[in-house]
């Protein structure tokens, strides 16, 4: 980008000094943006040529100080070149500190990488759930990684960042890291968070993601069907942590909660919706979302089927769950006795209840949004893409509905 800078000495007037005299300043204009200094010179107005932007003269005196002020001037055009040479914005901050002699000070974005993440750990179980600072971890080690192989180095000053340097990060996500486009776009995302800091404190000055973009791929999301939930349901396990997993899983299916929220569930969180009916009346650990969703028979009848269980009574909970890798790999071993072929997660319990339960049983999307503590409702339309099912049913009774129409009985399709 050109540079358009000017340099221009002239004396206020509103400074005379107790003899009479007036201070000589310099005025650096970069881009539009102006600074000014005092030259440490003075002299009278009867001196002082407004259009030479200089002493009148050819005596001693002015010699000399007109021989300094050319001297600023060059040093000036001397400190846009440095700046140039040194890969550093020519702008009117920059200028300011080389004509001062004041050192930039470095921001380097592994520490600001750092700094976040720690402010973050503060903050986990009041505004960040666990989850939020283990990504960020996670994404910050990948930084330091992606550094070593790019640069061989262990930090970088933040101002080096630019749009190669994003496309770069991406390239190594998935090509040494081996991460698939949504993974990646979410790295890219936690890392853009530090650069979004940098700019607001002014650190940068150029937006490094302006015309980048990573998308995000939509993936179908697996879900039980009303034949494999009656399938599980009906199934009795060889073991009674089998069985047990199985019963948690199913409270999942049929109240929308995440594993985490399942696991701090406890009797607090059970109320009287406006029906008089008893509801789950919690917020999600994930977002802070308040979830109210009534409890349907099987679920109500699976916590009652616990409730004197050893570790509800001395946790203070609802349900004995075990640690989510636990849960998983027995979850597994469920589906291979019930013959479900799809890679079984406690998750999938949430998609479920999105889908087969409440979806495809006429449940308004809206509805069916607020239960799972959803802060878009464009979360919750993905769920009902994959739908074809719902979609069939709808369009029968519209169908039946046309069918009834006197008007359209005479057109023959």
């Amino acid at each position: 980008m050109n540079t358009k800078l000017s340099v221009l000495f002239f004396v206020k007037r509103t400074k005379t000094n107790v003899d009479g005299l007036l201070p000589i300043f310099i005025r650096v204009t970069v881009n539009g943006a102006r600074i000014e200094f005092s030259t440490k010179r003075f002299t009278t107005s009867e001196k002082w040529s407004v259009e030479g932007n200089r002493m009148k003269g050819t005596s001693a005196e002015s010699k000399a100080t007109n021989s300094y002020l050319d001297t600023l001037k060059a040093k000036v055009y001397d400190y846009q070149q440095q700046l140039i040479r040194e890969d550093e914005l020519v702008n009117a901050e920059n200028m300011r500190n080389k004509i001062l002699g004041v050192e930039k000070r470095s921001h380097m974005l592994i520490g600001i990488f750092q700094q976040h993440n720690e402010e973050i750990k503060a903050l986990v179980g009041r505004e960040f759930a666990t989850a939020t600072y283990t990504r960020y971890e996670t994404s910050l080690k990948h930084t330091i990684a992606f550094l070593n192989w790019k640069y061989k180095v262990s930090d970088i000053d933040i101002r080096k960042i630019d749009h190669e340097f994003v496309t770069s990060y991406e390239f190594y996500l998935k090509s040494v890291h081996k991460c698939n486009q949504n993974t990646t776009a979410k790295y890219i995302k936690n890392f853009g968070k530090i650069v979004r800091i940098c700019l607001a404190n002014g650190w940068i000055e150029r937006d490094p993601f302006i015309n980048y973009k990573c998308k995000i791929v939509e993936v179908d999301r697996a879900f039980l069907s009303q034949d494999e939930i009656e399938t599980m349901f009906n199934k009795v396990l060889a073991t009674d942590r089998l069985n047990q997993v199985k019963d948690i899983f199913l409270f999942s299916c049929f109240t929308g909660l995440a594993y985490v929220d399942v696991k701090k569930l406890s009797r607090k969180n059970i109320g009287f919706g406006v029906d008089g009916e008893r509801w789950i009346f919690i917020n999600r650990t994930k977002t802070d979302t308040r979830s109210n969703i009534p409890l349907l028979p099987i679920a109500s009848s699976i916590l009652k089927k616990y409730e004197d269980h050893p570790q509800v009574v001395n946790q203070e909970k609802l349900l004995p769950i075990l640690s989510n890798q636990k849960m998983n790999s027995y979850l597994k071993e469920i589906a291979d006795v019930c013959e479900i072929n799809k890679e079984l997660t406690f998750h999938i319990a949430r998609h479920t209840f999105a889908t087969t339960v409440t979806l495809s049983n006429g449940v308004p999307i809206e509805s069916v949004s607020k239960m799972l503590g959803h802060k878009n409702l464009k979360t919750t339309q993905h769920y009902a893409k994959i739908l074809d099912l719902k979609v069939s049913v709808d369009m029968r009774i519209l169908k039946e509905k046309l069918a009834e129409s006197t008007v359209l009985k005479k057109i023959v399709i």
